[in-house]
């Protein structure tokens, strides 16, 4: 089967293009409606990736470990987690 990007729902259409405004606000870029030809490379990845991190967050828990070897000694052990929908 063959993926599609295409939003079939014009509601969902919509809700993705405030969102994607809100990002770009929150990174700097100035997006108008409708064409943005004139975006680098790099502000487009920008906003991009700022939709993709509030989409997908990623979540850090730490743990100290006592090490087995050396008396005294603890050992901070981090995880990040992205959770994804």
């Amino acid at each position: 089967m063959a993926r599609s990007n295409s939003i079939l729902n014009p509601n969902a259409r919509e809700a993705m293009d405030r969102f994607k405004m809100e990002a770009a606000g929150e990174v700097g870029v100035n997006l108008k409606q409708g064409y943005n030809g004139d975006l680098t490379a790099r502000q487009a990845g920008s906003i991009g990736g700022q939709m993709v991190n509030l989409m997908c967050p990623v979540r850090s828990m730490e743990f100290n470990r006592i090490s087995r070897t050396t008396d005294g000694y603890t050992k901070t052990i981090t995880y990040d987690v992205w959770l994804g929908i």
